[in-house]
């Protein structure tokens, strides 16, 4: 499809590399969407990929250094950059791995004239490697019970001013954000049947993923209460192995039931569902695991210890209310 010019936007992609594997993609990706509307990378990495990368990316790519030191958390250090830099009305925050269609990014800013701040539906295009089949068992257990968190939003810039921006030291930046923009009265859409392609990370990251992505959910009492209690379910199931089987079965059935809503089922397999219990074990495990780094401080991130994972809408209010 052709690229159509979409106007009062800008595009914010905060940036953090140690390699530069998927250079070339990315910038094919960059000159692609640079076409459509204007591009700001905020670019956190060392002396040496900061300079490939300006010399690497398209000429109507904007690229510079984030200008916040005060968030411990890199990606909202480039979104608050961002916010201070465009004189966009309106802006699309994606990770690196992100890749929007051009007709997905004109339905998500059409989605947004309606809202402060829209989350679409990420998915990992075929072919998939195990992990990220094993991932996106948790991403329709996501959809099942509510709504998936994805790399990618778009919201409104005067919102994010009003509030203040948001909180940089947070591991759960997305949530933090969404929360952020309903304290200060903003409107969040769920476009469940938008679907922007992911690319799968390494296994390598995805290993170390686990455990941090499983702290997330302290941002979620009831959720994390839930997730911890699956060990013990587990354990009590192992004693008779056949005790097994109705739960296995009830995590593919939720699963499955995620896949085929909102349109699921035009970029989820049909096989994805039975991925669902192996994400389910893995996290009985993890969140004890996320529960032990809570009481020790917080969880490592880049060189730091990140205690919180998002702060309540309550406490937000309450902030912006000083």
């Amino acid at each position: 499809m052709e690229a159509r010019p979409v106007l009062d936007a800008e595009y914010i992609l905060p940036l953090k590399w140690s390699t530069d594997d998927g250079l070339d993609e990315l910038c094919g990706y960059l000159a692609v969407l640079a076409a459509q509307l204007p591009v700001l990378v905020v670019d956190g990495s060392d002396v040496e990929h900061f300079a490939s990368h300006t010399r690497a990316f398209p000429p109507t790519v904007r690229h510079c250094r984030p200008k916040h030191p005060e968030c411990r958390n890199g990606k909202v250090d480039g979104v608050l950059t961002g916010l201070d830099l465009t004189q966009a009305a309106n802006l699309v925050i994606a990770d690196d791995d992100v890749r929007f269609t051009p007709a997905g990014l004109s339905r998500i800013l059409e989605l947004l004239e309606g809202a402060d701040v829209v989350r679409p539906q990420n998915h990992f295009p075929l072919p998939l490697p195990w992990h990220a089949k094993w991932d996106t068992g948790r991403t329709l257990l996501n959809r099942a019970f509510g709504s998936d968190y994805p790399g990618t939003m778009a919201v409104r810039a005067g919102t994010l001013r009003r509030a203040g921006g948001y909180s940089g030291g947070v591991l759960f930046e997305n949530l933090e954000l969404l929360r952020t923009v309903r304290a200060a009265g903003g409107v969040e859409v769920r476009a469940d049947d938008l679907f922007v392609a992911r690319l799968p990370c390494s296994t390598r990251h995805f290993l170390r993923q686990r455990v941090r992505q499983a702290y997330d959910g302290l941002a979620q009492p009831v959720r994390f209460a839930a997730e911890l209690a699956l060990l013990p379910v587990l354990a009590w199931c192992l004693r008779r192995p056949v005790r097994l089987l109705p739960f296995g079965a009830a995590a593919v059935a939720a699963a499955e039931y995620g896949r085929r809503r909102d349109g699921g089922t035009q970029v989820f397999g049909p096989t994805a569902a039975l991925w669902a219990p192996a994400w389910v074990a893995e996290r009985a495990v993890c969140v004890w695991l996320a529960a032990a780094r809570r009481l020790c401080g917080g969880i490592p991130y880049s060189g730091t210890r990140l205690k919180t994972a998002a702060h309540s809408v309550r406490q937000l209010r309450r902030g912006m209310a000083k």
